[in-house]
């Protein structure tokens, strides 16, 4: 079978460098697997083809000899290596300039080894591993692959009460990857989801496939972010960050170095390096290092290529490469007299402490990470007293529950709603415990219970509420 190199996906970058006749080193997405082995080259090849096996297709990848010499090479799941033919290809100094007609040296050898095992290997390989689902076949770039569409049916919501104002009507319903999440878009006209083949599945809101793509195994839960101001889909790989635009087109991909990891508090993606190498926005499809950071303080979240800083006590910084820190002031609440301490932050809002004029007593206030204004004033507390409530904000700036503080921002008001823990919002109705006992309330409206079991939605599509049960996604009809 001959494999059109164009055909294969750019994705997972692979790099096989040959340092001497025991030690190699692979790089995969950015993740390097140093190789000390009496023929380094197969165990090299061996590698990157248990990720083409992961993968259920060949990959690409670029072999450099120790003098510098490099070659583009395809590598199947068999361990089968070709070299990909290419009109002008990269030499170094030790590679020479005269033959032209030069053949690789990688498929040459590697052939040798792996001779015997081919055909077996062949065999194998199209009689176990291709009987799963049909290897993703790309239409033109920048367009995403054709792929079997997972079974989308109607169904009975019967595994758990449902919650309040929906029925136990699912106007459709979609299989989900073991213990993950689906994701509903701000505008509430997607919904995305892992499936359990490994791919990203992203569907209207009456259940139509939009598109899809594959994703590695071990990808985390889809979120819908903004990157250099688009809106996006983002899943992130043990390696590897990928985000999708929409209408078709191919993934992004943004290699994570090692030991990394991508937070989504903010409205854009912040990636923390590490302790000592600190974090990083994107920009330009590429990690910029979050500049100038202030001694003691901490990184909070991302909102496209600037980050929100704070020290403990504050001040608020915005930091952005390429400019200068910028110091955010905040506008204090009546009868307070400096900050307490800075505690959260999320898309738009800084959760700040106040120190009461009062002894012994704080204010809890809402800031715009705007212009520093108070747009919520919680009722005084008792220093101490909010040390464990949660923050939970709406996507939609409507609503939101800190601990106790119940804050209405469109008529804003706060209100006090003892013992009260948050645990999600839908619409405007936030879910929570009293007591133990499961309630639904508003800001300023009165608690009704709920079942403790019930379903809370992860979010409204169009006219239905998405809520998950034994891995499924059910899409509720309103009663």
């Amino acid at each position: 079978m001959v494999v059109v190199a164009e055909k294969i996906p750019s994705w997972p970058k692979v790099t096989i460098r040959l340092y001497d006749d025991h030690n190699a080193e692979v790089k995969i997405a950015g993740r390097s697997h140093p190789v000390n082995h009496h023929d380094p080259r197969q165990a090299a090849i061996g590698l990157v083809s248990e990720r083409a096996l992961q993968l259920g297709r060949p990959v690409k990848a670029t072999a450099v000899e120790s003098d510098g010499a490099s070659w583009p090479l395809i590598i199947h799941p068999d361990g089968r290596v070709e070299a990909v033919e290419t009109e002008s290809r990269g030499r170094g100094k030790g590679s020479g300039s005269g033959s032209g007609g030069q053949k690789p040296i990688w498929p040459i050898i590697v052939a040798m080894v792996v001779a015997c095992a081919l055909v077996i290997g062949t065999v194998l390989y199209l009689a176990v591993f291709s009987k799963g689902d049909p290897v993703a076949k790309p239409t033109e770039s920048p367009k995403l692959p054709t792929l079997p569409a997972p079974s989308v049916r109607p169904d009975q919501f019967v595994g758990r009460p449902v919650p309040s104002g929906w029925s136990t009507n699912a106007s459709w319903t979609v299989d989900i990857a073991d213990g993950s999440a689906p994701a509903v878009s701000p505008d509430g006209t997607e919904v995305a989801v892992l499936t359990p083949d490994n791919k990203i599945a992203v569907f209207d809101s009456n259940g139509k496939v939009l598109w899809q793509d594959k994703v590695p195994r071990g990808s985390e839960n889809p979120v819908y972010t903004t990157i250099d101001s688009k809106r996006v889909l983002a899943v992130e790989s043990p390696e590897t960050l990928y985000y999708w635009a929409g209408d078709g087109a191919q993934a992004t991909e943004l290699e994570l170095p090692n030991s990394s990891s991508v937070q989504f508090f903010g409205t854009s993606p912040l990636v923390q390096m590490g302790t000592e190498a600190g974090s990083s926005v994107i920009s330009g499809g590429e990690l910029k290092t979050v500049p100038n950071q202030p001694r003691l303080s901490t990184i909070l979240l991302a909102e496209g290529d600037k980050a929100l800083i704070a020290r403990y006590a504050g001040p608020l910084y915005w930091s952005q490469p390429g400019k200068d820190l910028v110091k955010l002031d905040l506008t204090p609440p009546a009868k307070t007299s400096g900050i307490d301490h800075v505690v959260a932050a999320s898309p738009g809002q800084a959760l700040v402490l106040w120190k009461s004029t009062t002894p012994g007593m704080v204010v809890p206030a809402v800031h715009s990470t705007a212009n520093g204004a108070a747009v919520a004033t919680c009722p005084t507390v008792r220093q101490g007293d909010n040390d464990e409530w949660d923050w939970v904000p709406d996507t939609a700036h409507k609503v939101a529950a800190w601990g106790e503080c119940l804050i209405d921002f469109t008529a804003r008001k706060t209100f006090l709603h003892t013992d009260f823990q948050p645990q999600s919002i839908t619409g405007t109705t936030i879910y929570g415990t009293v007591e133990g006992h499961l309630v639904a309330t508003t800001p300023g409206g009165r608690s009704s219970a709920v079942a403790s079991n019930t379903a809370r939605p992860w979010g409204i599509a169009g006219g239905h509420a998405i809520v998950v049960n034994d891995n499924v996604v059910y899409a509720l009809d309103k009663k």
